[in-house]
C-alpha cells in the first residue's frame, strides 16, 4: 500500500508528468517522477534500484533512471528537483470533483471491492481515469482518491530544456492501465498493488 500525493501535469513544451510523492509505502517515504517526452519515449525517474525494479514491473518505461529524487509539498507549491528535472507547481484551489470524494468515508475509499464496483462510473466521469485494472507482472492495481485539487501553474527544465507553461496532460500517458486526469491536478491517494497469486 502506497498513501501519499499524485501529481499530473502537461506542460507547453509537451513533456506530460507524473509526479508520486508517497509518505507511507514498503519503501519507506519517497519521490519518483514518471515522464512521457513529446517523442512519447516514457522515462521512470526513481530514486533507488528497489523502488526502480518494483515501479518498472508494475508500469511500462521505455527507460529507467536512478538517482536523488526529491520533493517539497506544501500548502500552494509543490516542487521537485532530480538530475533531469526541475519542476515548480503551483496548487490551487479544490478540483471539480473534490466535493464528491470527500463524501466518500475514508476507508471505504480506499476498499478494493469499492474501487472495482465505481471504476466504470470513474472512468465516465473523467476521462482516462480507472480505479481498478491490471498492472504489470499479473498485479491488480486500486486507486483510492481522497481529495483532489487544482495545479495552477507549472515552470521548470526537463533534461535542459524549458518546460515552458502548464498544459492539460493530453494525450493521456501510457504507463500503466490509467493516466491522470487531463486537467492538472493533485491528489491525496492511497495505491493498493497485490501480487498475482
Amino acid at each position: 500500500m502506497f498513501t501519499g500525493h499524485i501529481a499530473g501535469l502537461g506542460t507547453s513544451a509537451g513533456v506530460r508528468i507524473v509526479v508520486g510523492s508517497w509518505h507511507r509505502s514498503p519503501f519507506g517515504a519517497f519521490t519518483d517522477v514518471m515522464v512521457q517526452q513529446p517523442d512519447e519515449r516514457r522515462v521512470l525517474l526513481a530514486p533507488t534500484d528497489a523502488v526502480a525494479d518494483f515501479v518498472a514491473t508494475t508500469y511500462h518505461f521505455d527507460s529507467v533512471e536512478v538517482g536523488p529524487v526529491a520533493a517539497t509539498l506544501g500548502t500552494d507549491r509543490l516542487t521537485v528537483r532530480s538530475a533531469a528535472l526541475d519542476l515548480d507547481v503551483g496548487i490551487g484551489g479544490p478540483a471539480p470533483l473534490d466535493r464528491l470524494l470527500r463524501l466518500v468515508p475514508g476507508r471505504l475509499a480506499t476498499a478494493p471491492w469499492w474501487l472495482r464496483t465505481i471504476d466504470p462510473v470513474a472512468s465516465r466521469l473523467v476521462r482516462g481515469v480507472r480505479t481498478a485494472g491490471t498492472a504489470g507482472g499479473g498485479r491488480r492495481e486500486y486507486y483510492g482518491v481522497r481529495r483532489s485539487r487544482r495545479l495552477t501553474s507549472a515552470a521548470g527544465r526537463y533534461r535542459d530544456a524549458d518546460l515552458g507553461a502548464l498544459r492539460p496532460l493530453w494525450p493521456p500517458v501510457a504507463f500503466g492501465f490509467a493516466s491522470a486526469p487531463p486537467t492538472p491536478q493533485l491528489v491525496s491517494v492511497t495505491t493498493t498493488i497485490i501480487d498475482a497469486g
